[in-house]
């Protein structure tokens, strides 16, 4: 992956520096160089930027004006000749603050925060994904793909080639067998008939012979009693 970038400072001599520090590291590419932030203003219309060096104490508007008024804000690197400004950067969430003259070592170093909260970021993203996958199934019916989520559900009941989903607001008949529909759902559900899977998590009450959910009463299964184990 490419991380697109846009230099800006209005000392040419700092421009130039940090895009000779840019080339030398893999994977990041200089979409444009600016002597402004209102030059940079229209870059950033137009272009697509993950990341900014952006020196603060400009002419017309200061680095950090600019930033904070900016509606798509990317990750941003102050960079400054003043340490007064510190605060300021960091309190609008910069990656890292650079104070000219900028060596290498600390750049490059800018740049692994940056790499790492890009791989946090992903991370993140990736679990959230992963986790409200988890939380629902799609099932046919009437050759439509309707969404169940697993809160929702209350028990399923198995009538020969069809099973009744029966949720908190409605029951959905659908054409599939219990043992496939098992495969389907997760571990907070439990096989105690050979037609019927409760929800554990909506159990009100249980006797060794049957479960209650509400004032509906499912039968235990001689051959499921094992799995009475989730109540202890």
């Amino acid at each position: 992956m490419k991380y697109r970038c846009l230099v800006i400072d209005d000392e040419p001599l700092a421009r130039e520096l940090v895009e000779t520090y840019l080339e030398k590291i893999p994977n990041f590419e200089l979409v444009a160089s600016c002597a402004s932030a209102i030059e940079a203003s229209s870059i950033l219309t137009a272009e697509k930027v993950d990341l900014l060096f952006l020196d603060i104490e400009m002419p017309a508007l200061k680095g950090t004006d600019f930033f904070k008024n900016l509606v798509y804000k990317p990750q941003v690197i102050f960079t400054t000749a003043y340490r007064d400004y510190a605060v300021d950067g960091f309190e609008l969430n910069a990656v890292d603050y650079l104070l000219k003259p900028i060596f290498f070592e600390r750049f490059f170093s800018a740049i692994q925060k940056f790499l790492k909260q890009q791989i946090n970021l992903e991370n993140t993203d990736n679990i959230a994904v992963n986790d409200d996958k988890s939380k629902y199934i799609f099932v046919n019916k009437a050759k439509k793909q309707i969404k169940v989520v697993f809160d929702d559900i209350l028990y399923a009941e198995s009538l020969k080639d069809y099973i009744k989903i029966h949720l908190l607001e409605e029951t959905l008949t659908i054409k599939e067998s219990i043992s496939n529909f098992e495969k389907r759902i997760d571990d907070r559900f439990i096989r105690l008939h050979r037609s019927y899977i409760v929800n554990s998590e909506k159990i009100t009450a249980y006797t060794k012979n049957d479960v209650e959910i509400g004032r509906i009463e499912i039968p235990i299964g001689n051959g499921y009693k094992h799995n009475m184990h989730y109540f202890k």
